[in-house]
């Protein structure tokens, strides 16, 4: 795996994370996805990823029991951190 595909491929896990975060609180969005489609991410202005995206969309598309399905994200928030408080201690 080369450089950039390890990064391709970084970039599609977190965006699998983020899509999993969005059809749980959009259910209505989940059921449009068919059973064992295979998702294919597709980021507004990155066409270096789209093109990667779907050069591995045709390789394990083949052996898909269901549909390829592209995902088009064309926004996405700032990362946030979801710790509500914390505090720093010094080591004795």
């Amino acid at each position: 795996m080369t450089r950039t595909d390890k990064a391709m491929a970084d970039r599609n896990v977190n965006l699998f994370f983020e899509f999993e975060k969005y059809v749980l609180d959009h259910p209505k969005f989940a059921a449009k996805i068919p059973k064992d489609a295979v998702i294919v991410f597709q980021v507004m202005e990155d066409e270096a990823f789209n093109q990667w995206s779907r050069r591995l969309a045709r390789k394990h598309g083949k052996d898909a029991k269901g549909p390829v399905v592209y995902v088009r994200i064309s926004r996405m928030r700032p990362v946030r951190s979801r710790i509500a408080a914390l505090k720093i201690e010094r080591a004795a």
